[in-house]
């Protein structure tokens, strides 16, 4: 199973996902792509297996993830301030991976439907989301 996490900016969300994954599921192998050398670092730091840097691998990973977790701006054209190139949000947003995505509310977005939560509890319900699909398989 591929668990592939992206990430931009300082690699917050992608870090404490990480962590979290790394907890319940030491075994599982993640996948830490970050749009910039922060964010990737940060996330190889809280645990990942496996890093790579920039939009290349955004798309190469996004073509072969089982599961792809990260703040919703992955799948917004030049969200995270100009990070989301538009070929990483069409391969993220047309991979067969399931996605977990974290509502962030930023960025000129807002999720109808979505409670106003802390990203603390947006992160849990995102690892929970994963077991969920994890027993599903």
């Amino acid at each position: 199973m591929k668990v592939t996490i992206i990430d931009g900016q300082g690699g917050r969300i992608g870090k404490a996902l990480v962590e979290q994954i790394k907890k319940k599921w030491p075994l599982l192998e993640l996948y830490a792509i970050g749009t910039n050398t922060m964010a990737t670092s940060a996330m190889l730091k809280a645990g990942a297996d496996y890093g790579a840097t920039g939009e290349n691998p955004c798309i190469v990973n996004a073509r072969d993830a089982d599961v792809i977790l990260g703040p919703v701006g992955i799948v917004f054209a030049d969200s995270l301030l100009g990070e989301i190139t538009p070929a990483i949000a069409t391969a993220v947003g047309a991979s067969k991976a399931f996605k977990i995505l974290i509502p962030t509310n930023r960025c000129n977005h807002h999720i109808v439907g979505c409670n106003e939560g802390s990203l603390s509890q947006y992160l849990l319900l995102a690892v929970d989301k994963l077991g969920e699909y994890l027993e599903e398989k």
